[in-house]
Protein backbone atom coordinates (compact mmCIF):
# COMPACT_ATOMS: atom_id res chain seq x y z
CA UNK A 1 0.00 0.00 0.00
CA UNK A 2 1.37 3.30 -0.94
CA UNK A 3 1.62 5.45 1.79
CA UNK A 4 -0.99 8.34 2.33
CA UNK A 5 1.60 11.40 3.47
CA UNK A 6 4.29 12.03 5.18
CA UNK A 7 3.25 11.91 8.75
CA UNK A 8 1.80 8.04 7.47
CA UNK A 9 5.53 7.30 6.85
CA UNK A 10 6.60 8.48 9.62
CA UNK A 11 4.28 6.62 11.82
CA UNK A 12 5.47 3.70 10.20
CA UNK A 13 9.16 4.42 11.13
CA UNK A 14 8.08 5.33 14.94
CA UNK A 15 6.37 1.28 15.21
CA UNK A 16 9.65 -0.08 13.17
CA UNK A 17 11.75 1.93 16.36
CA UNK A 18 13.44 4.10 13.50
CA UNK A 19 12.55 7.69 14.90
CA UNK A 20 12.99 9.67 17.69
CA UNK A 21 10.92 12.58 19.03
CA UNK A 22 12.68 15.38 20.27
CA UNK A 23 9.83 17.12 22.33
CA UNK A 24 12.03 20.11 23.44
CA UNK A 25 12.71 23.49 21.67
CA UNK A 26 15.58 23.44 19.33
CA UNK A 27 16.55 25.92 16.84
CA UNK A 28 16.79 25.79 12.90
CA UNK A 29 20.13 28.23 13.30
CA UNK A 30 22.92 25.07 13.25
CA UNK A 31 21.41 23.34 16.27
CA UNK A 32 18.95 20.89 14.42
CA UNK A 33 21.62 20.45 11.98
CA UNK A 34 24.35 19.48 14.35
CA UNK A 35 21.76 16.95 16.33
CA UNK A 36 21.10 15.12 13.09
CA UNK A 37 24.80 14.89 12.33
CA UNK A 38 25.21 13.44 15.54
CA UNK A 39 22.65 10.98 14.62
CA UNK A 40 23.70 10.08 11.30
CA UNK A 41 27.39 9.16 12.59
CA UNK A 42 26.20 6.49 14.53
CA UNK A 43 26.18 2.94 13.74
CA UNK A 44 23.75 2.20 11.30
CA UNK A 45 22.75 5.61 10.15
CA UNK A 46 21.10 6.22 13.44
CA UNK A 47 17.56 7.26 13.57
CA UNK A 48 14.93 9.53 11.85
CA UNK A 49 14.48 12.45 14.27
CA UNK A 50 10.79 14.65 14.24
CA UNK A 51 11.93 18.00 16.02
CA UNK A 52 8.31 18.78 17.18
CA UNK A 53 9.39 22.42 18.68
CA UNK A 54 11.58 23.87 15.79
CA UNK A 55 12.56 27.56 16.64
CA UNK A 56 12.94 29.63 13.91
CA UNK A 57 13.96 33.90 14.68
CA UNK A 58 13.09 33.09 18.33
CA UNK A 59 9.73 31.81 17.59
CA UNK A 60 8.25 28.30 17.71
CA UNK A 61 7.14 27.02 14.54
CA UNK A 62 3.49 25.91 13.80
CA UNK A 63 5.32 23.04 11.40
CA UNK A 64 7.59 19.83 13.08
CA UNK A 65 11.26 18.87 10.95
CA UNK A 66 11.91 15.63 10.19
CA UNK A 67 15.26 14.73 9.31
CA UNK A 68 17.41 11.97 8.42
CA UNK A 69 14.28 9.96 7.51
CA UNK A 70 16.10 7.94 4.50
CA UNK A 71 19.54 7.99 6.17
CA UNK A 72 20.22 4.29 6.44
CA UNK A 73 19.22 0.93 4.08
CA UNK A 74 16.31 0.11 6.70
CA UNK A 75 14.58 3.18 6.50
CA UNK A 76 15.30 3.57 2.66
CA UNK A 77 13.30 0.19 2.64
CA UNK A 78 10.29 1.23 4.51
CA UNK A 79 10.11 4.14 2.09
CA UNK A 80 10.00 1.89 -0.89
CA UNK A 81 7.88 -0.70 1.37
CA UNK A 82 10.24 -3.44 0.51
CA UNK A 83 12.25 -6.00 2.73
CA UNK A 84 15.30 -5.17 1.08
CA UNK A 85 16.03 -2.27 -1.39
CA UNK A 86 17.21 -4.93 -3.83
CA UNK A 87 13.85 -6.30 -4.12
CA UNK A 88 12.48 -3.50 -6.59
CA UNK A 89 16.16 -3.39 -8.58
CA UNK A 90 14.93 -5.94 -11.11
CA UNK A 91 11.80 -4.00 -11.90
CA UNK A 92 13.72 -0.75 -11.25
CA UNK A 93 15.51 -2.27 -14.82
CA UNK A 94 12.90 -3.09 -16.41
CA UNK A 95 11.07 0.24 -16.21
CA UNK A 96 14.00 1.84 -17.38
CA UNK A 97 13.46 0.23 -20.89
CA UNK A 98 10.33 1.39 -20.88
CA UNK A 99 8.12 3.84 -21.41
CA UNK A 100 4.23 4.44 -21.12
CA UNK A 101 2.04 2.67 -23.18
CA UNK A 102 -0.36 4.57 -25.64
CA UNK A 103 -2.64 2.41 -26.67
CA UNK A 104 -3.99 -1.15 -25.99
CA UNK A 105 -1.59 -3.17 -28.16
CA UNK A 106 1.63 -1.12 -26.43
CA UNK A 107 0.00 -2.01 -22.73
CA UNK A 108 -0.53 -5.38 -23.72
CA UNK A 109 3.02 -5.69 -24.76
CA UNK A 110 4.25 -4.41 -21.18
CA UNK A 111 1.95 -6.51 -19.81
CA UNK A 112 3.39 -9.81 -21.20
CA UNK A 113 6.63 -8.49 -19.92
CA UNK A 114 5.34 -8.06 -16.46
CA UNK A 115 6.25 -4.04 -16.39
CA UNK A 116 2.77 -3.08 -15.11
CA UNK A 117 2.86 0.62 -16.09
CA UNK A 118 -1.17 0.74 -16.83
CA UNK A 119 -2.04 1.53 -13.14
CA UNK A 120 1.28 4.15 -12.81
CA UNK A 121 -0.02 6.98 -14.98
CA UNK A 122 -0.82 10.20 -12.78
CA UNK A 123 -4.36 11.45 -12.55
CA UNK A 124 -5.82 14.66 -11.90
CA UNK A 125 -7.80 15.49 -9.04
CA UNK A 126 -9.75 18.45 -8.20
CA UNK A 127 -9.43 18.59 -4.46
CA UNK A 128 -6.49 17.92 -2.17
CA UNK A 129 -4.63 17.87 1.22
CA UNK A 130 -2.04 19.62 0.06
CA UNK A 131 -4.30 23.07 -0.44
CA UNK A 132 -6.10 22.47 3.01
CA UNK A 133 -4.38 25.95 4.06
CA UNK A 134 -3.61 28.16 0.81
CA UNK A 135 -1.53 31.34 1.27
CA UNK A 136 -1.27 33.80 -2.07
CA UNK A 137 -0.74 36.72 -4.02
CA UNK A 138 2.13 38.39 -2.88
CA UNK A 139 1.75 40.15 0.22
CA UNK A 140 0.60 36.57 1.20
CA UNK A 141 -3.22 37.10 2.46
CA UNK A 142 -3.94 33.86 3.98
CA UNK A 143 -7.01 32.05 2.47
CA UNK A 144 -8.63 28.45 1.75
CA UNK A 145 -11.44 26.84 0.73
CA UNK A 146 -11.73 24.55 3.80
CA UNK A 147 -10.56 26.51 6.47
CA UNK A 148 -10.17 30.22 7.66
CA UNK A 149 -6.44 31.05 7.91
CA UNK A 150 -5.19 33.61 9.79
CA UNK A 151 -5.40 37.16 8.62
CA UNK A 152 -1.59 37.70 8.65
CA UNK A 153 1.16 37.15 6.10
CA UNK A 154 2.68 34.28 5.73
CA UNK A 155 5.90 33.96 3.82
CA UNK A 156 9.13 31.71 3.64
CA UNK A 157 9.97 32.88 6.70
CA UNK A 158 7.20 30.99 8.58
CA UNK A 159 8.45 27.29 7.18
CA UNK A 160 11.31 26.23 9.71
CA UNK A 161 14.29 26.06 7.33
CA UNK A 162 17.53 25.06 8.39
CA UNK A 163 20.74 26.75 8.19
CA UNK A 164 22.83 23.78 8.54
CA UNK A 165 26.69 24.89 8.86
CA UNK A 166 28.31 28.29 10.06
CA UNK A 167 29.51 29.52 7.34
CA UNK A 168 26.66 28.80 4.93
CA UNK A 169 24.99 31.88 2.32
CA UNK A 170 21.85 31.73 4.82
CA UNK A 171 19.50 28.93 5.27
CA UNK A 172 18.97 26.14 2.49
CA UNK A 173 15.73 24.37 1.34
CA UNK A 174 17.28 21.09 0.88
CA UNK A 175 14.75 18.16 0.08
CA UNK A 176 12.99 20.38 -2.82
CA UNK A 177 10.97 18.38 -5.34
CA UNK A 178 10.88 21.16 -8.74
CA UNK A 179 8.23 20.67 -10.94
CA UNK A 180 8.86 22.34 -14.27
CA UNK A 181 7.78 21.70 -17.57
CA UNK A 182 9.37 22.08 -21.28
CA UNK A 183 7.72 24.91 -23.04
CA UNK A 184 7.88 22.97 -26.23
CA UNK A 185 6.77 19.62 -26.00
CA UNK A 186 5.35 19.48 -22.35
CA UNK A 187 7.40 16.71 -21.03
CA UNK A 188 7.24 17.19 -17.33
CA UNK A 189 10.81 16.97 -14.80
CA UNK A 190 10.88 16.44 -10.98
CA UNK A 191 14.22 17.36 -9.84
CA UNK A 192 15.96 17.75 -6.68
CA UNK A 193 17.77 21.19 -6.39
CA UNK A 194 18.75 22.93 -3.16
CA UNK A 195 17.31 26.23 -2.80
CA UNK A 196 19.24 29.54 -0.83
CA UNK A 197 16.24 31.57 1.44
CA UNK A 198 17.24 35.50 0.17
CA UNK A 199 14.25 36.98 1.83
CA UNK A 200 10.36 36.43 2.52
CA UNK A 201 9.57 35.63 -1.29
CA UNK A 202 12.34 35.06 -3.11
CA UNK A 203 15.37 31.87 -3.25
CA UNK A 204 18.21 30.85 -5.04
CA UNK A 205 17.61 27.62 -7.53
CA UNK A 206 20.73 25.56 -7.53
CA UNK A 207 20.37 23.84 -11.31
CA UNK A 208 23.30 23.17 -12.68
CA UNK A 209 23.66 23.62 -16.68
CA UNK A 210 23.74 19.99 -17.43
CA UNK A 211 20.52 19.40 -15.31
CA UNK A 212 17.02 19.11 -16.99
CA UNK A 213 15.62 22.42 -14.65
CA UNK A 214 18.31 23.95 -16.17
CA UNK A 215 17.32 23.24 -20.15
CA UNK A 216 13.82 23.98 -19.32
CA UNK A 217 14.47 27.31 -18.16
CA UNK A 218 17.17 28.15 -21.12
CA UNK A 219 14.07 26.76 -23.47
CA UNK A 220 11.35 29.42 -21.67
CA UNK A 221 14.83 31.85 -22.13
CA UNK A 222 14.99 31.91 -26.02
CA UNK A 223 11.36 31.95 -26.19
CA UNK A 224 10.99 35.21 -24.03
CA UNK A 225 8.87 33.60 -21.42
CA UNK A 226 8.85 33.61 -17.56
CA UNK A 227 9.21 30.23 -16.71
CA UNK A 228 6.39 28.67 -14.00
CA UNK A 229 8.50 26.54 -11.18
CA UNK A 230 6.24 24.51 -8.27
CA UNK A 231 8.29 23.08 -4.95
CA UNK A 232 6.86 20.20 -3.21
CA UNK A 233 7.94 19.20 0.02
CA UNK A 234 7.00 15.56 1.74
CA UNK A 235 4.22 13.40 0.47
CA UNK A 236 4.51 9.48 -0.32
CA UNK A 237 8.53 9.30 0.46
CA UNK A 238 8.78 7.15 -3.29
CA UNK A 239 8.42 11.07 -4.69
CA UNK A 240 11.90 12.08 -3.63
CA UNK A 241 13.89 8.94 -4.48
CA UNK A 242 12.31 9.31 -8.03
CA UNK A 243 13.27 12.69 -8.40
CA UNK A 244 16.63 11.44 -7.33
CA UNK A 245 17.06 8.95 -9.81
CA UNK A 246 19.31 8.84 -12.52
CA UNK A 247 16.35 8.39 -15.50
CA UNK A 248 16.41 7.83 -19.03
CA UNK A 249 15.25 11.45 -20.73
CA UNK A 250 12.10 11.73 -21.38
CA UNK A 251 10.90 9.35 -18.65
CA UNK A 252 8.55 10.76 -16.33
CA UNK A 253 9.25 11.22 -12.67
CA UNK A 254 6.01 10.95 -11.59
CA UNK A 255 4.88 8.28 -13.44
CA UNK A 256 8.47 6.21 -12.50
CA UNK A 257 7.09 6.59 -8.72
CA UNK A 258 3.76 5.64 -9.63
CA UNK A 259 5.17 2.17 -10.58
CA UNK A 260 7.23 2.24 -7.50
CA UNK A 261 4.52 2.40 -5.45
CA UNK A 262 1.71 0.18 -7.41
CA UNK A 263 -0.53 3.13 -7.08
CA UNK A 264 -0.84 6.09 -9.55
CA UNK A 265 0.00 9.50 -8.33
CA UNK A 266 -2.75 11.91 -8.01
CA UNK A 267 -2.05 15.41 -9.55
CA UNK A 268 -3.67 18.78 -8.35
CA UNK A 269 -3.74 21.87 -10.70
CA UNK A 270 -1.51 24.60 -8.00
CA UNK A 271 -3.54 27.80 -7.68
CA UNK A 272 -1.06 30.05 -9.57
CA UNK A 273 0.70 28.73 -12.09
CA UNK A 274 -0.02 26.43 -14.58
CA UNK A 275 1.79 23.62 -12.99
CA UNK A 276 0.38 19.60 -11.10
CA UNK A 277 1.98 18.20 -8.52
CA UNK A 278 0.92 15.20 -6.12
CA UNK A 279 -2.43 15.94 -3.88
CA UNK A 280 -0.83 14.33 -1.01
CA UNK A 281 2.23 16.27 -0.28
CA UNK A 282 2.85 18.50 3.02
CA UNK A 283 3.96 21.69 1.02
CA UNK A 284 3.80 23.06 -2.06
CA UNK A 285 5.58 26.78 -3.00
CA UNK A 286 4.17 28.12 -6.46
CA UNK A 287 6.18 30.52 -8.16
CA UNK A 288 8.28 31.46 -11.46
CA UNK A 289 12.15 32.06 -12.71
CA UNK A 290 12.77 35.00 -14.93
CA UNK A 291 15.16 33.59 -17.31
CA UNK A 292 17.90 35.68 -17.43
CA UNK A 293 18.38 36.93 -13.91
CA UNK A 294 20.85 35.58 -11.71
CA UNK A 295 21.86 36.40 -8.17
CA UNK A 296 24.85 35.08 -6.28
CA UNK A 297 24.15 31.65 -4.10
CA UNK A 298 26.14 30.02 -1.56
CA UNK A 299 28.65 29.19 0.14
CA UNK A 300 27.21 25.75 1.27
CA UNK A 301 28.34 23.01 3.51
CA UNK A 302 28.03 20.56 0.29
CA UNK A 303 27.87 16.35 1.36
CA UNK A 304 31.71 16.47 -0.38
CA UNK A 305 32.49 17.94 3.48
CA UNK A 306 33.88 21.12 1.63
CA UNK A 307 31.64 24.58 1.39
CA UNK A 308 30.85 25.15 -2.53
CA UNK A 309 31.91 28.52 -3.87
CA UNK A 310 29.78 31.23 -4.61
CA UNK A 311 27.90 31.34 -8.06
CA UNK A 312 25.43 32.49 -10.12
CA UNK A 313 22.28 31.21 -10.37
CA UNK A 314 18.52 31.77 -11.09
CA UNK A 315 15.60 33.43 -8.85
CA UNK A 316 12.61 31.35 -7.75
CA UNK A 317 10.10 34.10 -7.10
CA UNK A 318 6.92 32.69 -4.83
CA UNK A 319 3.80 33.55 -5.85
CA UNK A 320 1.62 30.98 -3.21
CA UNK A 321 2.16 28.84 -0.35
CA UNK A 322 -0.22 26.07 0.44
CA UNK A 323 -0.05 23.25 2.67
CA UNK A 324 -1.82 20.46 4.55
CA UNK A 325 -2.98 21.29 8.17
CA UNK A 326 -0.06 19.86 10.76
CA UNK A 327 2.32 19.80 7.76
CA UNK A 328 5.73 18.32 8.75
CA UNK A 329 8.45 20.18 6.68
CA UNK A 330 11.00 17.37 5.52
CA UNK A 331 14.82 18.22 5.23
CA UNK A 332 18.12 16.77 4.89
Amino acid sequence: MAYRSFRSFLDALEKAGDLKRVAVPVDTDLLIAEWADREMKSPGGGKALLFEQPIVDGKKSEFAVAINTMGSRRRMALALQVEEIEDVAREIQLILKAKPPTDFREGWNLLKQGIHLLHARPKSVRDAPCQEVVHRDIGFQPMSHRQDADATSFSLKDLPILKCWPKDGGRFITLANVHTRDPETGARNVGIYRMQVYDRHTTGMHWQLHKVGARHGKRYYERGERMPVAVTLGGDPVYTFAATAPLPDGLDELLFAGFLRRKSIELVRCKTIDLEVPADVDFVLEGYVQPGELRPEGPFGDHTGYYTAIEDYPVFHLTAITHRRHAVYPTT
